[in-house]
């Protein structure tokens, strides 16, 4: 086997066993074509060389990855606790000799989420949590608080806590405008390779391969628990996060968002109604170009389109909303909205 190949089989046997610890010998046999023996072979050089930790037998065996740094910070959470002090006594030095753009993307989200605790969480205690894998760096911040959901849904009077996960998909959210802009969350999820929320009973999560995203009821916690996921060797940006969303690359403002359409359902209902797209469309005047993505998304009805497409359009005709990841049914719903504002409107926009 030659040595790419070999490096390649290690990486994925390290990347894959903290998802898959029973199973990734047989999945890393089938996905790189070879024989078990074969991959057995790199799991006991890995273990010999103190990379990975073999626990059971046969059937029972367990593989788990070592980490380079594991650490845990209790926190008290008061107004003089500086998020970017325990960046740099804690967090900070277990990460030398990693690439300077990943270390940059870890100061950003993790300052941004230490803070949001500091500010929003009402809470009195914290821990910030740091595991770094040779194919993974994972950190966490925790609260005890009032939980960011339940938060945003009362602070902005919506009807249910999944409304405030939508929200905070589109960006330029806070519930303390005058000392924050609302867009730490939503930057710090596009930048790491998975991002994720948990608290109360519900568990949002944003993965960037493939941007998608993912909702569900869990256990119930107090608090909020924050994580974010990204490879080492990750070759991600702080700055091409930011470029992505802003309407040049000489202009840092944040112009544009992605938001998830089924983010808008409550479980498996349709989108049909008006008032459904009243909500999708909520602070969307805020931003000069959105993109609406409806991966996930078989089916909308009449009324759902008409008020996104022409309603919204005829209202804010300097507003750019670009539909991408629909399906024929879609398309054939926003044209026929569309083809209303071309009868009607001196300055129609193009059907999809």
């Amino acid at each position: 086997m030659n040595p790419r190949k070999s490096d390649e089989i290690r990486t994925f046997l390290i990347q894959g066993i903290n998802d898959n610890k029973r199973g990734i010998v047989s999945e890393t046999a089938t996905h790189f074509g070879v024989t078990r023996q074969a991959i057995l072979r790199h799991v006991h050089n890995l273990q010999a060389e103190g990379k990975i930790q073999i626990q059971g037998k046969t059937r029972n065996r367990q593989y788990t990855v070592i980490p380079i740094a594991k650490i845990e910070i209790p926190l008290t959470v008061s107004p003089s606790l500086e998020e970017d002090v325990v960046w740099r006594q804690h967090i900070r030095p277990a990460l030398e000799g990693i690439r300077s753009n990943v270390l940059e993307i870890c100061q950003y989200g993790f300052t941004e989420m230490l803070r949001n605790v500091i500010d929003h969480s009402e809470s009195s205690a914290a821990n910030a949590r740091l595991n770094y894998f040779p194919g993974r760096i994972k950190m966490a911040v925790i609260d005890f608080g009032v939980g960011i959901f339940n938060k945003i849904q009362k602070t902005f009077k919506l009807n249910d806590p999944r409304d405030a996960i939508l929200e905070l998909t589109k960006g330029k959210l806070t519930t303390d405008p005058q000392r924050h802009t609302g867009e730490g969350i939503f930057f710090t999820s596009r930048m790491f390779d998975r991002f994720s929320i948990l608290s109360e009973k519900l568990y949002f999560a944003h993965r960037a391969e493939g941007d998608d995203w993912l909702l569900e009821d869990e256990k119930p916690i107090v608090g909020t628990l924050v994580e974010m996921i990204i490879d080492p060797l990750s070759t991600r940006t702080v700055q091409t996060v930011f470029n992505k969303f802003s309407s040049s690359k000489d202009d840092f403002g944040f112009f544009k968002t992605h938001v998830p359409v089924r983010l808008a359902r409550y479980g498996n209902e349709n989108l049909v109604s008006r008032s459904q797209a009243k909500r999708l469309l909520s602070r969307f005047e805020r931003f000069g170009e959105i993109i609406l993505d409806f991966k996930g998304v078989s089916t909308i009805g009449q009324a759902f389109a008409d008020e996104i497409f022409r309603v919204f359009r005829q209202d804010h005709p300097d507003i750019n909303i670009y539909p991408i990841n629909i399906s024929s049914q879609i398309k054939r719903m926003i044209n026929r909205a569309r083809t209303v504002t071309v009868s009607s409107n001196t300055n129609p926009s193009n059907s999809v």
